[in-house]
C-alpha cells in the first residue's frame, strides 16, 4: 500500500492527508521524547521511554525520507550507523553517538510545527469560504452573490495551490534535514576509520602469525636440528635410534602446529564444504548446544565467508566463556545486498563491546568489508550479535537448518 502511494505520487488531497497523518504522529512522537527526557531523573525510567522511542522515530523520518526522494526524484540514503531498539545500553548509547539520531530529533519537532500550522492554516481558508458561502446563500443581490461566488472560487484555488507549494516544501525540508549535510565526507571518513581499522588487524594476524611460527613449527623444527646433529656425531647406534625417533616426534608435533597454523588463516572446511558448513563445524566444537539455520541463495565470495566463519567462531568462544547459557542460535540470511548473520544466547547478558577485546575485534574484522556489529545484550539476557556485511553471491545456493551440539 505505502509503496504504491510512493510510486504514483500523490495529489494535493493526498499531500494534504499524509502531511495531517505525518504530522500528528511527528507531534505524538515530539510529545513522548520531550516526556522521555523529563522523565531522565526518575530512576532511568526516561530512558527506557527514549529508548523504546527511537524505533518508531526511525520508522516515520525513513517513510518521509523514501517519500521526498519520490517526490524531488532523488534517492535516499539510509545514514544511520546504528540500528534502533530497547536497549539502553545496546542500542540507545549507539543511536544518540549517530548524528541521524539527531537530525530525525530535529525534523520532529519542524514537521509537527510546520504542519500542525498548515493545518490551521488550510482549515482557516475552508471555514471562510464556508461564512462566504452562507453570505451568499442570504443575501439576493445578484452582484453580491456573483462577487462572493468569485471570492469563494478564489480561496479554493489558491488553498488547492498552497496545499501543492506546501507537498513539495515539505518534501524539501525532508530532504534537507533527513539527508546528511556531507554525504561525500561522512563516507570518507568511514572509509579512513574502515582502512585503519583493516591495517591495524592485518598488522596483529601478521604479529599472530609470527609469533605462532616461532613458539610452535620454528622451536619444533630447531629441536629436530639438534637431534639430528647429535645423532650425526653419535657413536652408539642406540643413541643414535633415540635422537632420531625425538626428532621424528618434533617433526610429527611441527607439522601439526604448521596445519593449525594455517587452518587458523583459511579453514580447510571453509574450502570444503562452504560458510554453512564451516559455521556447523564451528558449532559442534562449542561446549554449549547451538542451533544453526543458514539460507543462502549462493554462495559469498571467499574474503567475506571468511570474515564471516571467524566472526561467527569468536562470537561462539565468547558466549561459551562468559555467557553461562545453556542454548545459542546462529542465523545466517542474505538478503538486499546484505549478509546478516545473528549469533544469540539465553545466559545471561551484559555483553558490552567496551569492555572487552572479543567483540572489539569482531567490529574490526567487519570493518575491513564495510560491515557492522550490533550488540543487544540486557542484564538477564538474552544476548544478540548482529553482523551486517554488504556483499555479493556467487555461487549455488546453500540451505542448511539444523540443532547441533
Amino acid at each position: 500500500m505505502i509503496g504504491r502511494i510512493l510510486r504514483r505520487g500523490l495529489g494535493p488531497v493526498g499531500g494534504l492527508s499524509l502531511n495531517i497523518a505525518t504530522g500528528a504522529a511527528a507531534l505524538l512522537l515530539t510529545a513522548v521524547v520531550l516526556a522521555g527526557v523529563a522523565l531522565i531523573p526518575v530512576a532511568g525510567l526516561g530512558l527506557a521511554v527514549l529508548a523504546r522511542a527511537l524505533a518508531p522515530v526511525r520508522s516515520l523520518a525513513r517513510f518521509q525520507r523514501a517519500w521526498a526522494g519520490r517526490v524531488l526524484e532523488r534517492d535516499p540514503a539510509e545514514p544511520y550507523r546504528s540500528p534502533a531498539g530497547p536497549g539502553i545500553r545496546a542500542h540507545l548509547i549507539p543511536c544518540l553517538r549517530d548524528p541521524a539520531t539527531w537530525r530525525d530529533l530535529t525534523w520532529l519537532a519542524v514537521h509537527g510545527v510546520t504542519s500542525a500550522v498548515f493545518v490551521i492554516a488550510v482549515w482557516a481558508m475552508l471555514s471562510a469560504v464556508g461564512t462566504i458561502w452562507l453570505l451568499r446563500t442570504v443575501d439576493a443581490n445578484w452582484m453580491v452573490s456573483f462577487t462572493l461566488s468569485l471570492s469563494i472560487l478564489a480561496i479554493l484555488a489558491i488553498t488547492l495551490a498552497a496545499v501543492s507549494l506546501v507537498r513539495a516544501g515539505q518534501a524539501r525540508l525532508a530532504h534537507l534535514l533527513l539527508q546528511p549535510k556531507s554525504s561525500l565526507a561522512q563516507r570518507v571518513r568511514e572509509l579512513t576509520e574502515s582502512r585503519a581499522a583493516t591495517v591495524d588487524a592485518q598488522a596483529a594476524e601478521l604479529r599472530r602469525i609470527e609469533r605462532d611460527l616461532h613458539d610452535g613449527a620454528q622451536a619444533r623444527l630447531v629441536a629436530v636440528r639438534m637431534n639430528l646433529g647429535l645423532a650425526r656425531g653419535a657413536r652408539d647406534p642406540a643413541q643414535v635410534r633415540e635422537l632420531i625417533e625425538e626428532a621424528w616426534e618434533s617433526t610429527g608435533q611441527a607439522l601439526a602446529d604448521l596445519r593449525d597454523l594455517v587452518r587458523g588463516i583459511h579453514p580447510p572446511v571453509l574450502a570444503d564444504r562452504g560458510l554453512a558448513g564451516a559455521i556447523e563445524a564451528a558449532a559442534l566444537l562449542c561446549p554449549v548446544p547451538v542451533e544453526v539455520d543458514v539460507d543462502l541463495p549462493e554462495r559469498p565470495e571467499a574474503p567475506v565467508e571468511s570474515a564471516v566463519y571467524f566472526a561467527a567462531s569468536e562470537a561462539l568462544t565468547n558466549l561459551a566463556k562468559h555467557s553461562d547459557a545453556g542454548r545459542a542460535w546462529v542465523r545466517l540470511r542474505h538478503s538486499g545486498g546484505v549478509l546478516r548473520l545473528t549469533v544469540g544466547d539465553d545466559g545471561r547478558g551484559g555483553a558490552d563491546p567496551a569492555a572487552g577485546t572479543g567483540l572489539r575485534g569482531i567490529a574490526r574484522r567487519l570493518s575491513a568489508f564495510d560491515g557492522s556489529l550490533a550488540v543487544s545484550s540486557p542484564s538477564g539476557g538474552p544476548t544478540e550479535l548482529t553482523m551486517e556485511l554488504p556483499c555479493a553471491l556467487s555461487s549455488p545456493k546453500i540451505s542448511h537448518s539444523c540443532g547441533t551440539a
